[in-house]
């Protein structure tokens, strides 16, 4: 029994030292095609890419996680920065109050925090604006045209006012 569990400990052992080697040589090759004159670069490549590698071990939104990697698949620096940025969109809809608003965001873009938080605030935005205006024959061609998208009700109208 003793042999058995010394035999089991060691390949656990050795699969974690082949799987730590096999991720450092597919970071340092990465490194590599990024600076393949500038060793100083590779090197800095490397560090930034091993930590962010840790990093993103460590995360717990498993959703958000999956779009930075479906995104960067090889680069973990760009998957860490996808992630954070998409943790607090995801964040921030969560406290968004005009569910009209956040139904057209999550429309718009069903798998991107990121793309949902930047939709919603500038048809916020937008919504707000068509309130004020003062052009009522122009504001119901603008909703005519576009009766679910503030934005571009707001286009039509200033197009329809302004110019």
């Amino acid at each position: 029994m003793k042999k058995l569990f010394t035999i089991l400990l060691v390949l656990v052992f050795a699969s974690n030292l082949s799987f730590s080697q096999s991720i450092e040589s597919k970071i340092r090759e990465f490194a590599k095609n990024e600076y393949p004159n500038d060793t100083k670069m590779q090197n800095y490549v490397y560090k930034k890419q091993i930590s962010a590698y840790n990093y993103m071990l460590t995360v717990s939104d498993s959703e958000v996680k999956q779009i930075a990697i479906r995104e960067y698949y090889n680069d973990y620096s760009m998957q860490k920065y996808v992630y954070n940025k998409q943790l607090a969109a995801k964040n921030y809809i969560k406290t968004v109050l005009d569910s009209e608003v956040k139904q057209i965001a999550y429309r718009e873009y069903p798998n991107d925090y990121s793309m949902q938080k930047y939709t919603y605030d500038k048809q916020l935005a937008a919504k707000n604006y068509m309130k004020t205006v003062t052009n009522y024959a122009a504001k119901a061609t603008a909703k005519r045209e576009y009766p679910n998208d503030y934005s571009m009700q707001k286009y039509i109208y200033d197009k329809l006012v302004y110019r």
